[in-house]
């Protein structure tokens, strides 16, 4: 369930094509749904844009299936991390339409094509080709939602030439994704070079004392280039969230739901009380 799927209830009530009753039913199990051990946010994309993507370790194949056979009868898509190959061909027997992204893990069903959630691509940079699993789990996730995604890959500072070539195309984007293991120096180097905003991946790729990713980690967080926001470990998946919440559209209607419509509003209203007060000191003053 979305907005648009609401929008389309209500009208249909509205037109009289739709009993208030059938609607009410449809909209009942809005929130959430139990599926086994399970409980799945179906309102989650109405609140914040993005639906529930399910995280495959530690959930059996039964329960995947189960789960993904509710989102898609909620939402019409459906979007599984972390997902080895051998376990997605186990789950294509019974997800035949399900689309595979193997470097990424990723698993994804559309029934129906995203509409674009706003104009513009987003780059996704990697330092070097080991961190392209990382990478790909965030430009699959992003291309799910709709964005169209700019590839960079392989352009580390160990030969900053190859960056300073894909230099325009990360200008272009609206927004560089940037992944990187060893010491971390790559998105500091791009954020120092483009006016985009960069979200940077660290990832888990390195020797010793690379800790894991502790050490790019450390590094990101420590940019001195401005407008840097860092992700956890290998978490592109988050990174991909964090630039569809920058980039897309806002969806709430003009006077509508969501935080930035009621602080709006409640500015508005605290103006209006001042100006109202001072109207009344005014005339108190002309009264005497």
């Amino acid at each position: 369930m979305n907005r648009e799927a609401i929008a389309e209830l209500l009208r249909r009530v509205r037109a009289r094509t739709l009993a208030p009753d059938a609607a009410i039913e449809r909209l009942r199990r809005l929130p959430f749904e139990r599926v086994g051990e399970a409980m799945l946010d179906t309102h989650r994309e109405v609140r914040t844009g993005i639906p529930e993507v399910v995280f495959a370790p530690g959930k059996t194949d039964e329960l995947l299936k189960r789960i993904v056979g509710k989102l898609l009868q909620r939402h019409g898509s459906a979007l599984v991390t972390r997902l080895p190959a051998e376990r997605f061909r186990r789950l294509r027997r019974v997800l035949p339409e399900a689309d595979y992204n193997a470097a990424g893990g990723l698993l994804s069903i559309r029934r129906r094509p995203a509409a674009p959630p706003g104009p513009g691509t987003i780059a996704v940079v990697t330092a070097g080709s080991a961190d392209v699993p990382v990478a790909e789990e965030a430009g699959g996730t992003l291309e799910h939602l709709g964005w169209p995604v700019a590839r960079l890959y392989d352009v580390g500072v160990a030969g900053l030439h190859r960056l300073l070539d894909a230099a325009p195309r990360i200008d272009a984007a609206r927004v560089a994704i940037v992944v990187a293991g060893m010491e971390g120096a790559l998105p500091t180097v791009v954020a120092g070079l483009t006016p985009r905003p960069v979200i940077a991946v660290p990832t888990s790729v390195g020797y010793g004392t690379s800790f894991g990713g502790v050490a790019a980690l450390l590094a990101m967080l420590n940019s001195c280039s401005g407008g840097v926001a860092v992700v956890n470990i290998d978490n592109g998946f988050g990174a991909a969230c964090f630039a569809h919440r920058l980039c897309a559209a806002p969806s709430a209607p003009e006077g509508g739901g969501g935080f930035r419509a009621k602080s709006a509003r409640s500015g508005d209203d605290a103006k209006r009380a001042k100006g109202g007060a001072k109207r009344t000191r005014t005339g108190g003053r002309r009264g005497r």
